[in-house]
């Protein structure tokens, strides 16, 4: 890795992970000349090289593989590509001159303060997990209580079990995966308790990491308190109604050493903030335009700062497409401004990039508010796709071809999902 930081950069890359490494080759593949990538752990590759099991890959590569295998093979690719990759590093802001370049202020272990001049940054940061305080669960403060980002952490890089007897509080990815993980090394997972009456994991992952290994998925359900002095002893838990309020005279308890939490994920924009950059109040990341740049010129995001994924090969395409239009600016190459608004409709949540131009192809991605099977994407007047079914859990992607977005008359573009029988005169096909 790289010993000395250069005082300037065509394109700064801020975070090493997948979406980070995408960035800078795409920023490199622009025929950006020097790229650099700051991460602040001790060596590039994120969430990935915690994440020992397979499912990796299978859109990207056609292949399975597992996390840390992922990370090696771009990294290679990057390393190949003669950039920069700056490890131990914390970016503490991010300046703004008058003349539109950028500063970008580093902590690094080598080289102390150090702050580097460059023509375009990509924010590549990811994602951070909710904690026991954001979802303010009473009780005692016990041992034992972790988010399940921290337990696999633990038991795969560390060798450390987080306990015997184990409850989970929601249903995302990383805690189905952790299930099935614990289960694997002789603890005894008694059950994932979902507050929404859905999973918020993918499918794949209910299946293989719960039903495979008959560990009990309680939906509508949540954790009303906490027992126990040192270590965690037992924990309430009760059904709740259609407002996530908890029927408190149904509640029981469940005998346990350890909470583990999947709760959600938070997009890490303190560097947005910090830079005045608009934020979308639902994904939490900032909003872009068709080439991913902020509201601040110069300045792009991908990844999960920009919206959490639930498949890495994702954050791939989407943070190439980021480095290459930041590499694009870093050589004075501007893009005609977007002229059409995207609008989130019936059933969607929300659609990213929040705008759009004519000129090329897009690929939308967006979620649903509510499970629907069969259902249709609307577009505006201009397209309508059929689908065998939508869950929240799992994102949406839809590609969009200039001639279609020719066809569009106005400024703002509406995405609607419907159910399929609403779409008058049309059958639906599996």
């Amino acid at each position: 890795m790289l010993d000395r930081i250069q005082s300037g950069y065509d394109v700064v890359v801020v975070g090493g992970g997948p979406a980070g490494m995408g960035a800078a080759l795409g920023a490199r593949d622009s025929g950006a000349g020097r790229v650099l990538i700051l991460d602040r752990e001790p060596e590039p590759g994120g969430i990935l090289m915690q994440c020992i099991h397979s499912g990796f890959g299978l859109h990207y590569f056609k292949q399975e593989l597992t996390g840390p295998e992922y990370a090696e093979r771009f990294l290679t690719k990057v390393l190949e590509q003669d950039v920069d990759i700056a490890c131990g590093c914390y970016v503490s802001g991010i300046a703004i001159d008058s003349d539109g370049s950028k500063r970008v202020r580093i902590m690094s272990e080598r080289q102390g303060l150090v702050s580097v001049e460059t023509r375009s940054v990509v924010m590549s940061m990811g994602c951070r997990e909710r904690t026991r305080g954001a979802i303010r669960i009473p009780g005692t403060r016990p041992s034992g209580v972790l988010t399940a980002g921290l337990a696999q952490k633990l038991v795969n890089m560390r060798g450390y079990l987080p306990g015997k007897r184990v409850v989970i509080l929601g249903s995302g990815d990383i805690g189905l995966i952790m299930a099935r993980r614990l289960i694997i090394e002789g603890c005894e997972v008694i059950g994932v308790f979902e507050i929404m009456p859905y999973s918020n994991g993918l499918t794949r992952n209910v299946v293989q990491c719960l039903n495979d290994f008959s560990i009990p998925l309680h939906l509508s359900t949540t954790v009303t308190e906490i027992h126990g002095r040192d270590r965690v002893e037992r924990v309430t838990v009760a059904p709740v109604d259609e407002k996530q309020v908890a029927y408190s005279e149904r509640a029981w308890d469940v005998p346990c050493d350890t909470l583990m939490m999947s709760v959600g994920l938070i997009p890490e924009n303190e560097l947005s903030h910090g830079l005045g950059i608009q934020l979308d109040t639902i994904t939490g990341g900032p909003r872009v335009s068709s080439t991913l740049e902020t509201s601040m010129p110069g300045v792009f995001a991908c990844g999960n700062v920009l919206h959490v994924h639930d498949v890495v090969d994702y954050v791939t395409r989407e943070s190439l497409l980021a480095g290459r239009f930041a590499g694009e600016w870093s050589q004075g190459i501007r893009r005609p401004q977007d002229n059409i608004r995207l609008v989130a409709g019936d059933n969607v949540r929300y659609c990213v990039p929040h705008s759009l131009s004519p000129e090329r192809e897009h690929t939308l991605y967006m979620r649903c508010k509510s499970a629907m099977k069969p259902c249709v994407i609307r577009v505006g007047n201009v397209l309508e796709k059929k689908l065998r079914f939508v869950v929240p859990a799992e994102m949406i992607m839809l590609k969009l071809k200039p001639d279609i977005l020719e066809r569009f008359q106005g400024d703002a573009l509406r995405v609607d999902l419907v159910a399929a029988e609403e779409v008058d005169g049309e059958s639906f096909d599996d």
